[in-house]
């Protein structure tokens, strides 16, 4: 399929990262559907669409322009389509959202190790609770989490790729352990989950059901009929629950979930003990979830006046602070390894003019950090500097 959108958004002087923020998804996936014609399988395709539309007309520009088409065969004589004038500003922004879209994982080259005295990577995932950067906004989506897991609640935490949302939940995981909590986790195993069965596998209810039943009552014999294995189920978490347990549902890649798996989510966190409710659950997943989870997508509106939407925001103001952390973790000052000039010049690269979106997220910082060290050692700087984060 093609996509007559970047002209659009060209004549309009949208920028795309705008675009992506206001139809609730990221910006490769925008940049996917412009370049390809393609979104990602666990979004609904049709909301995306809808919501596009409606931001151009409201933008002022008709959703008549834009189209999808079926991609016919290419003849040989058919010349090639002629991209349309672009204003040179426009041009050169839509251009720099694209180059400044995402760096490719880096490692430290053992001349960078030895030039900035780095005996271990300041980017290795946390090993400890003491690793976990947090930022006022990550502290409180970490507690908002543990909240939900140990007291009950609907939550969905919405964060980019990067932005830290497994390392919560791996925090969030941690912690119950070593403080004892009386909280049984529940995760199924999303490995090979998509949004649809033409592409991989989907997340069913019943897939639910078997993971929490092989959480909470491992020896139990699950029942064959649906009927009974639900009634089943619900007597497990009771009897759990007044054994003292809490119990915690907690879905990675949650974008990927079809809508009826959604809407089935309610009425697991309708089973209850009296008053008690014996499932609390949390939705992890990119910002496609969160148009799915849109007020405007009928399909799920039980679930959307029921669940709190927690985002993760992007580093913006805290990235000196992010970096002294990491840094300080590998026992090296970050004064050594960066002038204040190369953090000034990494907010401006990872945060591009004119409303398009931050993406000042610790992947994409640890990503660029690395690479810039890596080419002040290559070129013999004794610092990182603007000009060498501005090469990168």
């Amino acid at each position: 399929m093609t996509l007559q959108l970047k002209a659009v958004l060209a004549a309009a002087r949208i920028p795309q990262g705008r675009l992506a923020a206001a139809v609730g998804i990221s910006r490769p996936a925008l940049n996917g559907l412009i370049n390809h014609g393609h979104l990602p399988t666990g979004c609904d395709h049709a909301a995306v669409r809808s919501a596009i539309t409606q931001y151009l007309v409201q933008h002022g520009a008709p959703a008549a322009d834009w189209h999808l088409q079926e991609k016919g065969p290419t003849c040989a004589n058919t010349p090639a389509p002629v991209s349309p004038s672009q204003d040179p500003d426009t041009a050169t922004e839509i251009n720099d959202e694209e180059e400044s879209m995402l760096l490719r994982y880096q490692a430290l080259t053992p001349q960078a190790r030895k030039q900035f005295g780095l005996s271990c990577n300041p980017f290795a995932d946390p090993a400890s609770a003491e690793d976990v950067f947090l930022s006022p906004d990550i502290r409180y989506v970490r507690e908002s989490m543990h909240q939900v897991a140990r007291h009950g609640g609907f939550a969905a935490v919405i964060g980019e790729s990067g932005a830290g949302k497994s390392t919560l939940r791996e925090e969030m995981l941690d912690r119950i352990q070593r403080e004892e909590q009386a909280v049984i986790v529940i995760q199924p195993y999303v490995l090979a989950s998509e949004g649809s069965d033409s592409v991989g596998k989907t997340l069913r209810s019943h897939h639910i059901a078997e993971a929490i039943m092989t959480a909470v009552a491992p020896l139990a014999k699950v029942k064959s009929s649906p009927e009974a294995r639900f009634h089943q189920l619900h007597g497990a978490l009771r009897d759990s629950a007044r054994a003292g347990h809490s119990h915690v549902l907690v879905i990675e890649e949650a974008h990927s979930l079809p809508l009826p798996t959604l809407k089935h989510l309610k009425r697991f966190r309708e089973l209850k003990d009296g008053l008690r409710p014996l499932l609390s659950v949390i939705l992890i997943g990119q910002p496609e979830l969160a148009l799915k989870l849109s007020e405007h997508n009928p399909e799920v509106r039980e679930v959307v006046q029921r669940i709190e939407i927690i985002t993760l925001q992007p580093l913006d103001n805290e990235l000196e602070g992010y970096l002294q952390h990491r840094f300080k973790r590998a026992q090296v000052p970050l004064e050594r390894v960066m002038d204040r000039g190369a953090i000034d010049a990494l907010r401006a690269k990872l945060v591009p003019a004119r409303g398009a979106g931050s993406l000042l997220y610790p992947l994409a910082v640890q990503n660029a950090v690395t690479a810039a060290i890596n080419r002040a050692a290559a070129l013999g700087a004794p610092i990182v500097t603007a000009d060498v984060i501005r090469g990168v």
